[in-house]
């Protein structure tokens, strides 16, 4: 079952056509990744996806419900995350003051009178995030003293404790050294498959290794889609995105 559909959605900046009749689906579970060149329309796409931007026309479906102009507090309620290319993190709070406050938020209300069990289920999911994404011995560090490493962790942590169902990452490793890199790969891997994951990333080896199928992109179209295996054996895909004579 798809939870979200994109059918033959446009995007126009005056003459320019920045995303042209795109038709791409994200089934349950999946992790997909969308690649190609730049200025291939992924990050049109996925402002679109989240509420940042409103398509020309066609239809944005996501759980069944039909998305285009939603804001993205709204997506937020029906489970959509994102992180995003710059880093957007509350770099003056803690480690822990980041991720809880986006946890308190879920609820929709921040109270100083809410009920004890309720602020201690809070405490304990933001202690649990905090681990998962490997920040446990830095949970009281300012956001803006991390390396850009941990804060682009940090952020993935921020999405996760709105409690998703749908994780947008847009290109998760921008800026990352090789080992910082690794370490997202794996970060990634922990969640995969309990959440559904649309991801952009030119880090290639990355997209195949924890890709489940993989769109790509050439001037605002879909070229092709498929498994890893697939794309990597594709002629198209090896001359437009991997620059290689076929």
């Amino acid at each position: 079952m798809n939870l979200l559909e994109l059918n033959s959605v446009t995007k126009k900046f005056r003459g320019l056509v920045a995303v042209e009749r795109l038709s791409l689906s994200v089934s349950k579970g999946q992790t997909k990744s969308v690649i190609g060149p730049n200025g291939a329309g992924k990050t049109t796409v996925f402002n679109m996806i989240s509420g940042a931007l409103l398509p020309t026309s066609g239809e944005i479906l996501f759980d069944g419900h039909k998305i285009n102009g939603f804001p993205p507090y709204k997506l937020c309620r029906l489970g959509m995350a994102r992180s995003f290319q710059i880093t957007n993190i509350f770099q003056g709070l803690t480690v822990f003051e980041n991720v809880r406050l986006s946890r308190q938020g879920k609820t929709g209300k921040i109270s100083l009178f809410g009920s004890v069990e309720h602020l201690e289920e809070q405490m304990v999911e933001t202690r649990r995030i905090i681990d998962l994404i490997g920040l446990s011995d830095k949970r009281d560090e300012l956001a803006g003293n991390l390396s850009h490493g941990d804060q682009r962790h940090l952020e993935i942590g921020i999405a996760l404790a709105s409690g998703p169902t749908f994780l947008l990452l847009d290109e998760p490793t921008a800026g990352m050294n090789l080992g910082e890199s690794r370490a997202t790969i794996e970060l990634i891997k922990k969640f995969k498959g309990t959440l559904t994951i649309l991801l952009i990333e030119h880090d290639i080896d990355l997209v195949f290794e924890v890709s489940d199928e993989i769109a790509v992109l050439h001037q605002g179209r879909l070229l092709v889609q498929g498994n890893p295996g697939e794309i990597k054996a594709n002629k198209e895909v090896r001359k437009a995105y991997l620059g290689e004579e076929v």
